[in-house]
């Protein structure tokens, strides 16, 4: 029974009239009465703790031992995985959670039964979640990582996939997602590229709408990542972006802006970063000026996970964590999300003395109780559970979108001489590397719903054709590894006697003593130990040493250097200076069982510290006979499919494009077999080629292709389908060319390298397909217009092929005269269509004033009387037709 209905069913149990039991229900608990009364009324009866909790958010559960923990409510949770406890630090590690579907909606109802009932006003909760493409949760489906659904180019199939991940979602009942990820991909090196809609503005600003769309018309939030970027320098997760306003308005902020006014977004995250020098969640500008007042945001505005304390321990901007979280709220920010229950202490003081004015916490509050309003939570709490059962028994439909995704977003990048489809005599296929079977998923991704692999899908897949399977060499080559904790001890205990010092040169008393099981240490936001100083201090670990076998191996360390290394009183590393990262190690013999005696010293000056003691006892080099092992499988085969793959990810931004380990040197060698070579990418970002793509016939970038990937794949690789995804990111040749965007800036001069040209491996939009296509007749309704008027393109596009196939056909705008520099070109529309063998069909994209807009010296957005070059074709850098439009005054 609803609160409202058990206040007035208590009355009238009491004798009381129904009139005047039915004035005695508070008018937030009465649907009949406008939102904004609701939330005005529910905000006057509440406290000031209470106005706090609603302005905290943390992953977690209800915790037995502590019942009085929520009294006063919260924001939301996100319910992990464990029975009780908080689970804080593990449910953000890990996200999947170990429930079925109906045990997690019963699981969410039970949390909130107790915020509803057993609370002062029985606010509930909103229980929220990652789906970035797929809830993170077990049994939810698992489509395409984000930037492979951009590389489908099908706003329609994004609107499929974001509906599909919806009911899962709500059918848990979790009512807020931390998706979707728009930030814009300006450097491929970054870590989280995998997460985006890629490199480009206006295809960002599409993927988003069709997929907060989506979310939010079946009543679930979605908040848009992160506000307003999340890469810089080099390509660096959350490093400080300086851009003019120009460069935010047309490159970043299309995304957001679209999302919100034309999405129906009803939340927005900030970044971890600063933007010019004022961290993202206290930038008064950001948050309160642009996206509050310019764009009259209405929902609520959260800090990513820990990042309002950002202002403390990493911009120094704050003396304190209550002063972090006061120049949050006060430059905007409405919510707190932070990692842990217990952190709540460190934020909320200023919400209760008067540093955060109260018009401000109101207005905070009044936002998130507007949004529970909304979702209808107060009126149905409860999530209905038999509608995630019928879900998980019966809807087979998400496994076909996941499918139908993973088939669209595959880019062909290389086909030379009919390599692909491949032949359907084929006698025997080998499937080389790792990525075949481990079907990964990337960032942010729940287990799966019977992910299939790629080895598995071509198996299915092959009919009489033999299928052999060989690992090759991985994506790490680890000729080193950390000294495990067995092998030290000191004082009979397993691990090193640790001494830590408030200085740079091991002087006096350390002021911590401890035993530390084996030196592999990061110290990057804080210091070892709270005792010890910020970035000021040195370490000397003792103890003693025994090796499991003889051998002749190699020992040393890894990592910052200010470091040395003593064994047996003899120094054998000494590296006492500070200078750059090194691997530093000697050759020794050691001897089984014998006790050797070690020490190993270390001091930083500046913080952000790294150190491994490390050996290679133990290690072996199995690459070489793993390459030969795939090379005799090749030879015994009539073609390979190589699946090879990056590591990239949420902080493991990329310095090196190529691929990791030793997988250029298996490819090498199964090429130099002479069969036929497929290499089939897994990853979510670019991969330079340089030393391998000239010997292989065929090159695949299959993403990260989602639990289906497996028969998509082999779909493709066997000609069933033909593929047609196009790349969202620019391929760089090598790295020294990055950042490297189609829609750059017209240069001063020229595009190329004394060394090396200019040009791209592979332009933005770009993907081969096994049927070939032809543009023609491109005209215009009206080839001269006025400033606000409109018209239309079109243009035919013909399958000059025997069989069907789909082809992207891009549009590119560029005004050859401005009143300022624009992009040398920019995408303003893409059709994917499907055309039958011989069928032709027109192509029709409108051109609006918006479309033709751009930003004034004076920071207006005007259409600038002159002439536009419209550009239609298959890439950013193939052109196939093209028409001047006049826009006159």
């Amino acid at each position: 029974m609803r609160a409202a209905g058990v206040a007035l069913a208590l009355c009238l149990l009491a004798g009381g009239e129904e009139a005047a039991c039915a004035q005695a229900v508070p008018d937030y608990k009465n649907a009949a009465l406008p939102t904004e009364r609701r939330v005005q009324d529910l905000l006057a009866r509440m406290t000031p703790e209470e106005k706090f909790w609603q302005l905290f958010m943390i992953p977690g559960d209800l915790d037995a031992s502590d019942p009085e923990r929520y009294r006063n409510g919260i924001f939301g949770l996100q319910v992990s995985a464990s029975a009780g406890g908080d689970g804080a630090a593990e449910q953000m590690l890990h996200y999947a959670a170990a429930e079925t579907g109906p045990q997690l909606a019963k699981k969410i109802n039970t949390i909130q039964r107790y915020f509803v009932e057993h609370t002062r006003l029985g606010i509930p909760i909103v229980a929220f979640d990652e789906a970035l493409h797929g809830l993170v949760r077990d049994g939810a489906t698992a489509f395409p990582q984000s930037l492979a659904l951009a590389a489908t180019f099908d706003t329609d199939l994004m609107q499929s996939v974001a509906a599909a991940i919806a009911d899962e979602t709500k059918g848990r009942g979790i009512r807020q997602v931390l998706s979707p990820v728009i930030n814009i991909a300006s450097d491929v090196r970054w870590g989280r590229t995998e997460e985006t809609y890629g490199e480009d503005p206006f295809l960002a600003a599409e993927m988003a709408v069709a997929y907060v769309h989506e979310f939010e018309r079946r009543g679930v939030i979605t908040t848009l990542k992160h506000l307003i970027a999340n890469v810089g320098d080099g390509g660096r997760d959350s490093y400080p972006i300086h851009a003019s306003a120009r460069w935010l308005e047309e490159e970043y902020f299309p995304p957001f802006e679209a999302a919100l006014r034309r999405g129906g977004a009803r939340s927005v995250m900030t970044s971890y970063n600063s933007l010019d020098d004022v961290a993202s969640s206290a930038n008064a500008w950001l948050l309160n000026t642009k996206l509050k007042t310019d764009w009259r945001f209405a929902g609520t505005v959260v800090s990513d996970a820990g990042a309002v304390g950002g202002t403390l321990v990493l911009h120094d901007t704050a003396t304190d964590y209550p002063d972090s979280a006061q120049q949050a709220v006060n430059a905007g920010l409405d919510v707190t999300f932070q990692t842990r229950y217990e952190h709540y202490k460190l934020f909320m003081p200023p919400f209760l003395d008067g540093r955060i004015p109260q018009a401000r916490i109101d207005d905070a509050a009044k936002r998130v109780l507007r949004a529970k309003f909304e979702l209808g939570l107060f009126e149905h709490p409860y999530v209905d559970e038999s509608v995630i059962r019928r879900i998980v028994a019966t809807d087979k439909s998400h496994k076909a979108i996941a499918r139908r995704a993973a088939l669209e977003s595959i880019v062909l990048l290389k086909n030379s001489g009919g390599t692909l489809p491949l032949r359907r005599d084929l006698r025997a296929l080998a499937v080389i590397g790792t990525d075949a079977v481990e079907a990964r998923l990337g960032g942010y991704s729940g287990p799966g719903n019977g992910k299939v692999s790629i080895l598995d899908g071509i198996k299915a897949r092959a009919g009489s054709t033999a299928v052999g399977y060989a690992p090759g060499c991985g994506r790490k080559s680890t000729p080193w590894q950390v000294v495990p904790a067995q092998f030290l001890t000191h004082d009979g205990e397993l691990g090193l006697r640790a001494e830590y010092f408030n200085n740079v040169t091991l002087e006096g008393k350390p002021d911590v003593q401890r035993t530390d099981p084996a030196i592999d240490f990061h110290w990057t936001l804080s210091p070892p130990d709270p005792k010890i100083g910020d970035g000021f201090y040195s370490v000397r670990w003792s103890g003693t040493l025994r090796s499991p076998q003889d051998a002749q191996a190699s020992i040393g360390l890894e990592g910052n250097d200010g470091f040395r290394l003593s064994i047996d009183g003899q120094r054998v590393i000494d590296n006492w200076s500070k200078q750059s990262y090194h691997t530093a190690a000697v050759p020794f013999h050691f001897e089984k069982g014998r006790d050797y005696a070690v020490q190993v010293e270390f001091f930083e000056p500046v913080g952000n510290a790294h150190l491994k003691l490390i050996w290679n006892v133990g290690v072996q080099d199995d690459c070489p006979a793993k390459i030969a092992q795939a090379v005799n499988l090749v030879r015994r085969s009539d073609a390979a499919v190589v699946v090879a793959g990056i590591q990239e990810g949420e902080f493991q931004d990329r310095a090196i494009l190529s691929l990791p380990g030793e997988q250029e040197r298996l490819i090498e060698a199964i090429a130099a077999t002479g069969k036929p070579v497929v290499v089939l990418l897994i990853g979510g970002s670019a991969i330079t080629m340089s030393h391998w793509i000239d010997r292989v016939g065929a090159v695949v970038d299959a993403w990260y292709p989602g639990e289906e990937g497996g028969p998509a794949v082999a779909a493709v690789l066997f000609g069933d389908e033909s593929p047609a995804g196009r790349l969202p990111i620019t391929f760089p040749q090598h790295e020294g060319q990055l950042p490297l965007l189609y829609n750059h800036q017209p240069t001063g001069r020229g595009d190329d390298y004394n060394d090396l040209s200019g040009e791209p491996l592979f332009p933005f939009g770009f993907g081969l397909s096994y049927a070939q296509f032809a543009y023609s007749g491109i005209r215009l309704d009206k080839m001269r217009i006025a400033a606000q008027e409109s018209t239309a393109l079109r243009v035919t596009v013909r399958n000059t092929a025997t069989r069907a196939a789909d082809e992207v056909v891009q549009l590119y705008i560029k005004q050859r005269v401005a009143p300022v520099a624009t992009p040398v070109m920019q995408l303003k529309g893409f059709r994917r269509v499907h055309l039958a063998p011989g069928e032709k069909k027109d192509i029709v994209f409108p051109i609006t004033p918006q479309m033709l807009s751009l930003l004034d010296k004076d920071l207006q957005r005007v259409v600038a009387p002159g002439v536009f070059r419209l550009m239609v074709g298959a890439s950013s850098k193939d052109i196939r037709q093209r028409v001047d439009l006049e826009v006159a005054l």
